[in-house]
């Protein structure tokens, strides 16, 4: 789907990312040899497409505010479990995901098999319980009673979303599997209820994220894995793509990416965020010294509103959305054009550029037939940005939990 409506737009844009290189450190548990670990086929499950082709703006709209609702979510419970402010925390004016790359988990005793979407911004596991209503329709409910191994840990939870929705529930513990790995005591938030805004396709969602975010404050799922000897590697891959997309647990699958990776380092154990040193379009630098959240649950890119802007302005024909709501300002049309940005990481370091294709970098059109397109760069409300798979569609990424660092590498 988003091939062909990139074929309405041409060539949008060709921006390229950059990554310092590898910080002089060893670095065993990422060598090339691959180590134990179990790979997980992941789909996406939804496009905010509609059928003429053109782009759900609705959708995406909200999408944006999800994301920054989803963001103050673990900024609160940073806070709550560290007893200090998050520092990008004072940086939101504002998770549902409209876009998700799920695959599937062995959850229970007897293990029964769950569609989850894996989502890096994000720590938290839950499914819908057995008493799920309406807004768990055609999804497979957890139920606790079947399974030997739950164990109830008196205690709810309640995640907020941006429409007001709440999914709510009891917290419980049991056996999460994937393949030979077994996670055997983690925490499950087994909701009463769905927000209605939930992508169909999916059963439940898996944070991939540090502890400091958990709204649960329990220890993630692949920290579990970690944690009870079941991989001797702290680091996970992902491929994000139309097709052969996977999730590693337990190292990296080294048949999908080419060369050595370049590393970046993580400022704050929370989300998966590194510096962001320059956003660069047509060879003029549109912003410098900026903080990114690498997040596989935002479809865009989204940036504070003056370099998104500054941005844009270097782009001839480049034109704000008109009629965005105030939450979305800064969301622009693309008209027809062939132009090259980066986006640098890694300070004084070396760097390495990769190309975004018009494919991943177009929405699609504005409407059915039209060559105008919504380009995957927007402003969210945020001082910081947040880099999803727009980004992530072109790179193989490594999310290492050890040495506290992203790795991004050219996709083979």
């Amino acid at each position: 789907m988003r091939v062909s409506a990139a074929a309405l737009c041409v060539a949008a844009i060709v921006p390229a990312f950059a990554a310092a290189a590898s910080i002089p450190a060893a670095a065993p548990v990422l060598a090339r040899t691959q180590v134990e670990g179990t790979r997980i086929p992941l789909q996406k499950r939804a496009s905010f497409l509609q059928a003429d082709g053109a782009v759900d703006l609705a959708s995406l709209v909200r999408h944006v505010g999800f994301i920054t609702t989803k963001l103050n979510r673990g900024f609160a419970a940073f806070e709550k479990n560290t007893g200090a402010p998050h520092p990008l925390s004072l940086l939101v004016s504002t998770d549902e995901n409209n876009t998700v790359w799920a695959g599937t988990l062995a959850i229970g005793t007897p293990a029964k098999e769950y569609s989850i979407d894996f989502d890096t911004g994000s720590a938290d596991l839950f499914l819908p319980g057995k008493k799920c209503g309406d807004s768990c329709a055609d999804r497979q409910r957890f139920d606790p009673a079947a399974s030997s191994s739950a164990r109830d840990l008196n205690k709810t939870f309640a995640l907020t979303y941006g429409d007001g929705s709440q999914v709510k529930g009891q917290q419980w513990a049991d056996v999460v599997a994937s393949g030979g790995l077994k996670a055997t005591t983690q925490t499950i938030g087994v909701a009463g209820n769905y927000s209605d805004g939930f992508t169909r396709g999916f059963d439940g969602l898996v944070g991939l994220g540090f502890q400091h975010i958990s709204v649960y404050n329990a220890t993630p799922f692949f920290q579990t894995l970690v944690n009870e000897k079941q991989t001797d590697s702290p680091v996970f891959g992902m491929k994000l793509a139309d097709g052969n997309s996977e999730l590693f647990l337990g190292g990296t699958n080294s048949k999908l990416y080419s060369g050595e990776p370049i590393y970046v380092p993580v400022r704050e154990e929370g989300y998966w965020q590194v510096d962001l040193d320059a956003l660069t379009v047509r060879g003029n630098t549109t912003a410098k010294k900026l903080t990114s959240i690498i997040d596989s649950g935002t479809t865009l890119i989204l940036g504070d509103d003056d370099s998104v802007s500054a941005f844009y302005a270097n782009i001839p024909g480049a034109k704000q959305l008109v009629n965005s709501p105030g939450m979305w300002s800064g969301t622009y049309f693309l008209i027809l054009g062939d132009y090259t940005g980066t986006v640098a990481y890694g300070g004084g370091y070396a760097f390495s550029a990769w190309p975004i294709s018009p494919a991943s970098f177009s929405i699609g059109p504005v409407s059915a037939g039209s060559s105008d397109c919504i380009a995957g760069v927007a402003s969210g409300g945020t001082s910081f940005w947040v880099v999803g798979d727009v980004f992530m569609q072109n790179v193989y990424t490594i999310f290492d939990a050890g040495q506290k660092r992203v790795g991004f590498a050219n996709l083979a």
